[in-house]
């Protein structure tokens, strides 16, 4: 039997899902709280992929809240594309379409300015085959990223576990900023790191458990910059 946690690699296991459980979920955080780090890397003007949107209102805010004008989702689940596919009808700035993350190729290089993703890669990480699929996905979305772009990563994934994975890949230039996991709940008085102030990051990640402490409750937020210059070879 596969776990439930494996099996979140597995384009089956997202149908069933979204078919038995049709309302709106928000992996890890909701719009609002991530709204000023959002902001901070990700003008208004740019076109915005969102990887994995499944039923999230995530994209709905940043369209309503957030002012962003063309937002394009994907999403593995052709159950979950037509849903919101149907939802959003009336709304122009928000694009679904069913397509695998590891295969991309509708889109053209270089063709959008920032690439979100909140929990997709941490679930390819649970599959079969799961670090052949993630550089997939990596090398994916650093091909349809513009010179400059940035892909925003949302995980439970700590440096110790996510930047070798990020810069095996392709050559970004990182940035970390963290969150505290219980922010669509309730505001904290004091939370344990300045959201928009970036956390210090040395080679091996070990700056953050000095800066943050042992296993902090967080979410991690990694700020990608794709940069063509340092990895030529990846644009292809």
């Amino acid at each position: 039997m596969t776990s439930s946690t494996q099996a979140y690699g597995e384009p089956w296991y997202w149908d069933n899902r979204y078919t038995n459980e049709p309302g709106p979920f928000d992996w890890y955080q909701k719009y609002l709280t991530l709204a000023p780090i959002i902001n901070l890397y990700v003008p208004p003007t740019q076109r915005i992929l969102v990887v994995g949107c499944g039923n999230s209102a995530f994209s709905e805010g940043m369209v309503v809240d957030g002012g962003y004008t063309d937002v394009v989702n994907v999403d593995i689940s052709s159950v979950v594309i037509e849903a919101m596919k149907s939802k959003y009808q009336d709304c122009p700035q928000l694009k679904y379409m069913k397509m695998d993350v590891r295969d991309m190729s509708d889109f053209e290089s270089e063709s959008f300015g920032a690439a979100i993703d909140k929990g997709t890669l941490d679930s390819i990480l649970c599959g079969n085959k799961s670090r052949e699929n993630a550089t997939k996905m990596l090398e994916e979305i650093w091909r349809v990223l513009k010179d400059k772009g940035v892909y925003v990563l949302v995980t439970y994934g700590a440096p110790l576990y996510r930047l070798h994975l990020l810069r095996e890949s392709c050559s970004w230039t990182i940035k970390l900023h963290v969150i505290e996991k219980l922010a669509s709940e309730e505001k904290s008085d004091q939370p344990v790191w300045e959201l928009t102030k970036p956390v210090p990051l040395n080679d091996d990640g070990s700056s953050v458990e000095e800066t943050l402490g042992r296993n902090p409750d967080v979410h991690f937020i990694y700020i990608c910059t794709k940069e063509i210059s340092a990895n030529s070879n990846k644009n292809a």
